[in-house]
């Protein structure tokens, strides 16, 4: 048995018929983040409760997440390296959609301002197993591929899979659990992901991701009102 996994869904959060709460149900040691406004995809907020639950966890932890909450994973394993053991990340949107409070108008997708300005574009110090689709409406593949190379990650194609969620047919999902069961071999026998990966200690304070998306946040709020 794995200790210590974390299921972080995305928007809407991951209802009963989703891989995510079928997944959970396969994992006794998994439990799903909690104390999340699903309905806001503010990434600060979404972090921040993330990484509180990974600083009050045993141990070290995994995540598993799906879509928005890929992003919220990130940023959280940025600031946490030596706490995260490694992060399944399933069909990230393209960051570009979602700016500091929230989505963006369509016209803005694709244009400067959004969150692929906040997150971290360099691998973070932990291994990571990024699984996208050539027929996700929320990013494209080359989008998710360019990730995948930014974080250092592993690339794993679905092929023609949607947003690989419960619209798509991914409600119980063998194949996402052998993924992770494989990964997580891998990393326990000093996969190549893992062996590539420097040494990160954890930032704290204002030297932090969370930190700065935080200020960036406030200041587009302030902007706005």
């Amino acid at each position: 048995m794995h200790a210590n996994t974390l299921i972080v869904p995305g928007l809407g959060n991951s209802g009963p018929a989703h891989w995510q709460t079928w997944l959970e149900g396969q994992l006794p040691e998994a439990r799903r983040v909690r104390h999340i406004d699903w309905s806001a995809p503010t990434l600060a907020r979404w972090a921040h409760e993330l990484r509180r639950e990974i600083d009050h966890m045993g141990g070290r932890v995994w995540l598993v997440a799906h879509s928005f909450g890929c992003l919220a994973s990130v940023v959280a394993a940025a600031d946490r390296p030596d706490r995260v053991a490694g992060l399944l990340l399933v069909a990230p949107p393209d960051p570009t959609r979602f700016d500091a409070v929230g989505l963006r108008p369509a016209s803005a997708w694709g244009q400067p301002g959004g969150l692929d300005g906040l997150i971290p574009a360099t691998p973070f110090g932990v291994p990571s197993l990024l699984v996208a689709s050539q027929s996700d409406p929320w990013a494209s593949f080359a989008c998710s591929e360019a990730w995948a190379r930014a974080w250092g990650s592993q690339l794993v194609d679905l092929g023609d899979a949607g947003h690989i969620n419960v619209d798509s047919g991914h409600g119980p999902w063998p194949e996402g659990l052998a993924l992770l069961e494989q990964f997580r071999q891998d990393q326990a026998v000093g996969g190549e992901a893992g062996a590539a990966l420097p040494a990160r200690t954890a930032h704290r304070g204002r030297g932090g991701v969370l930190a700065r998306l935080r200020h960036q946040t406030r200041s587009l709020a302030r902007g706005r009102a």
